[in-house]
């Protein structure tokens, strides 16, 4: 290991650090970030999700892990892998929770600590991508994040949105966050955007469309696609079920597919 690895401390073996962002909250970004980590990993890359969002963590459900005990090792804590081959690993604060039912009621300086935690102290290995998931809005707990990982790596944000007027103008206000720090946007999702009738795959735009492609072209960000608001992958997330697996031949799968073998492109010619 050369000192260049040595400063990067447990993400000297990361090639790529990619934060999940939102302005607003219940536009599925920790799904968005799940089924990203699923489609890269069934395109044959090792990945790691780092779940930050302490007052919400989701991803350990949607991806049927439970309550592991976490290990430590000599470099720090073990992330929980997912599966048997150890190509997708987990790090999230409800691990560490006596009780999955306990509120975070924290202050500040408690949570950008660890947060601090998090980025400088979980063995991750060797890794193609890291997935951090991140809680709603622009407060210090996105800061914390953005600062720790800039002492080691990071590659941009992929923001999520969903088509409504009410949502696209919160996640302009997070563009904005964005551009004030110089993290790079790798581009905007639009989930939700539409439904597919579990029984003849049509796909109805009960909310409306186009509001994140619109907000991609107002700001000059990359528009990486729309994925609907699909029956098929709410079941697979409620229920800790890998969708991609179940269903590669839906439309819902090409489209989140058709986003990560984007962003694996705009990354690579980097």
């Amino acid at each position: 290991m050369d000192l260049s690895d040595a400063d990067q401390g447990s993400l000297a073996e990361v090639k790529h650090v990619i934060l999940v962002l939102s302005g607003k909250g219940g536009v599925g970004k920790s799904t968005m970030t799940t089924e990203i980590a699923l489609a890269l990993r069934h395109a044959g890359k090792k990945v790691g999700i780092l779940d930050v969002d302490l007052c919400g963590p989701s991803i350990p459900r949607m991806l049927c892990v439970g309550r592991p005990e976490v290990h430590q090792c000599d470099s720090g804590w073990v992330p929980v892998y997912v599966d048997s081959s150890k190509t997708l690993a987990l790090m999230s604060i409800g691990f560490l929770l006596e009780n999955p039912d306990d509120a975070v009621v924290w202050r500040g300086p408690k949570k950008t600590a660890l947060i601090g935690q998090f980025v400088s102290d979980v063995a991750w290995g060797e890794l193609d991508y890291l997935l951090v998931d991140t809680p709603p809005g622009t407060s210090d707990e996105h800061l914390s994040v953005v600062e720790n990982l800039r002492k080691h790596k990071l590659d941009g944000a992929i923001l999520v949105t969903t088509p409504q007027a009410v949502s696209t103008g919160d996640v302009r206000r997070e563009i904005t966050f964005c551009k004030k720090i110089g993290l790079r946007i790798l581009g905007l999702v639009e989930n939700m955007s539409g439904f597919v009738c579990p029984h003849c795959s049509e796909c109805s735009n009960i909310f409306s469309k186009g509001g994140g492609e619109d907000l991609a072209k107002l700001t000059g960000s990359p528009f990486l696609g729309c994925v609907p608001l699909d029956p098929q992958l709410s079941s697979s997330v409620e229920n800790g079920k890998d969708f991609i697996q179940a269903f590669p031949e839906s439309a819902t799968f090409a489209a989140i597919n058709n986003i990560v073998q984007a962003v694996m492109t705009s990354l690579e010619a980097s």
